[in-house]
């Protein structure tokens, strides 16, 4: 037996916001909000509307991603990033989209020759 990718925790200053910005990017919705006092407790999970109940499904799911709000801001690079692939248009068509959706180009050393961009997340700090 083996186990499943269901779920990626995302700690985050603003769990709402980075919740918006990766519905619109992957076609998700909110499945779940937590707000605790002053919302400072505040998590946020989406997941696919096609497959909302993901954990009770056999097989491979679409995993859903939660944001937790956290005191801390980032200190170090991440050690995880997301690649996403374009559905229904080309590559520089949707670049184009996500940087309309706040996202931002991120240089971390690329020659120009590359067959992927790299953007960052609205919420994210260098």
């Amino acid at each position: 037996m083996t186990s499943k990718f269901t779920e990626l925790a995302i700690d985050c200053a603003d769990p709402g916001a980075l919740a918006r910005f990766w519905c619109s990017v992957l076609g998700y919705e909110v499945q779940d909000e937590e707000d605790g006092e002053d919302g400072v407790d505040e998590v946020v999970t989406i997941g696919s509307p096609s497959v909302p109940e993901g954990k009770d499904r056999l097989g491979p799911v679409p995993p859903t991603l939660t944001f937790a709000r956290v005191p801390e801001g980032k200190i170090v690079k991440n050690r995880l990033h997301i690649d996403v692939n374009p559905t229904d248009r080309e590559q520089d068509e949707e670049v184009r989209r996500l940087l309309g959706l706040g996202a931002r180009h991120v240089d971390i050393g690329q020659t120009g020759d590359e067959s992927w961009v790299t953007l960052a997340d609205p919420n994210a700090s260098n």
